[in-house]
């Protein structure tokens, strides 16, 4: 912890990406959160805005492909020099989304691609991919928000940017559905799915893992309680191995076929224990609002 005569490092996060990934969304998320954010700023007079009376602060800075002076390398360069000094905790976002959703929101918003000139979108979308792929592969945080609706990317951006204390790692227990795919940035997956069902017992279909009934259903195996007790003491070794390797957040993904029961009970019971360990958890549930079916949930086995 910093004391009185010790100076606080100024927080920079610098946001890029693909043009409609959703640069904008999430600078206004970050402004609500508290940092100071400046959009389309050129990148190369960061310097003039770290120390002095920035210092401490926590500042947002978006650019893209339309950014004045925008040069992968070079930016990649500068951005490296300022993370040396010791007054600078920097961190590179970058925002990416497939390249058929993108086209798909150009055409929503009958918005011309920078790059495309008399193009069509598509080409400058292929264009934009190649100049961006040097900062892709260099930045600190990847967000793919292909599958994400604006509140997806609103509760991303804050669970792992909120403010949190100096040197304390942001620990996100996540519950999801296969059938909907594999939620980006998972650092730990569970697969619940050799648990029984709650999808097929009397009164339970349209209840969920937050339900007193299905938590007893769950609690009630034996095998929950061995498998989850590993599943516990594992998660409760590595969180302080990646807090040394200075790791600023981990997400803990528990997954079944639907997202709404194993998986979110599985979460709850997670944060709970880590709770139990002194941790304060984020806990997210990303299919609990989809509608229960037989077409997510699959046949029932005999």
């Amino acid at each position: 912890m910093p004391t009185d005569s010790t100076p606080s490092r100024q927080r920079i996060l610098l946001v890029t990406g693909m043009l409609g990934a959703g640069k904008s969304t999430a600078l206004r998320e970050l402004e609500d959160l508290g940092w100071e954010s400046i959009d389309n700023f050129p990148i190369r007079l960061l310097d003039r805005l770290i120390g002095g009376e920035q210092d401490g602060s926590s500042l947002a800075i978006g650019f893209d492909c339309r950014t004045r002076g925008f040069v992968p390398a070079e930016i990649i360069e500068q951005v490296k020099e300022l993370s040396a000094r010791e007054d600078v905790e920097l961190t590179t976002l970058f925002l990416d989304c497939a390249g058929h959703e993108l086209n798909r929101r150009f055409d929503e918003t009958r918005r011309r691609h920078h790059l495309a000139r008399d193009l069509p979108v598509s080409s400058g979308i292929k264009a934009e991919r190649e100049l961006l792929s040097p900062l892709r592969r260099w930045a600190d945080v990847l967000i793919d928000t292909t599958d994400f609706t604006t509140n997806d990317l609103k509760q991303t951006i804050r669970d792992q940017f909120a403010h949190s204390s100096p040197g304390q790692m942001s620990v996100i227990v996540s519950s999801f559905g296969f059938s909907r795919g594999l939620p980006p940035g998972i650092d730990l997956v569970f697969d619940m799915r050799f648990l029984d069902n709650p999808h097929w017992q009397p009164g339970l279909k349209e209840l969920t893992g937050l339900d007193a009934p299905v938590a007893d259903y769950i609690s009630a195996n034996p095998v929950f309680q061995s498998a989850f007790a590993k599943i516990r003491d594992l998660v409760l070794e590595l969180l302080p191995q990646y807090a040394e390797q200075g790791k600023s957040y981990v997400n803990i993904g528990f997954g079944c076929t639907g997202g709404r029961h194993r998986s979110v009970f599985s979460a709850e019971t997670m944060a709970q224990a880590l709770r139990e360990a002194g941790f304060s958890p984020t806990v997210l549930h990303r299919n609990l609002g989809s509608r229960a079916a037989e077409l997510v949930e699959g046949p029932q086995n005999p």
